[in-house]
């Protein structure tokens, strides 16, 4: 399990190759400052999604995180982001 201390990131090599995979024209280009901020953002739309997925495990007095107690915050994500 990672310590509660260490930062998770995304690498801006992975964000830039999954945004550019979306992109309609070859020409269309990404910034390094937007791939930067994309992967800031992703970041935090993570650990918002961990927490509340915690948040609804304790609710229901499990010890543990499943993926149903992702599964019933996502709608929740969704409509906040």
């Amino acid at each position: 399990m990672a310590d509660k201390d260490e930062e998770i990131c995304f690498r801006k090599e992975t964000i830039s190759k999954l945004l550019t995979s979306f992109f309609k024209e070859e020409k269309t280009k990404l910034s390094s400052e937007a791939a930067l901020l994309m992967a800031e953002m992703l970041k935090i739309f993570v650990q918002e999604a961990a927490i509340r997925s915690q948040k609804q495990a304790e609710s229901e007095d499990c010890d543990k995180v499943d993926i149903e107690h992702f599964e019933k915050i996502l709608p929740q994500l969704l409509l906040d982001f």
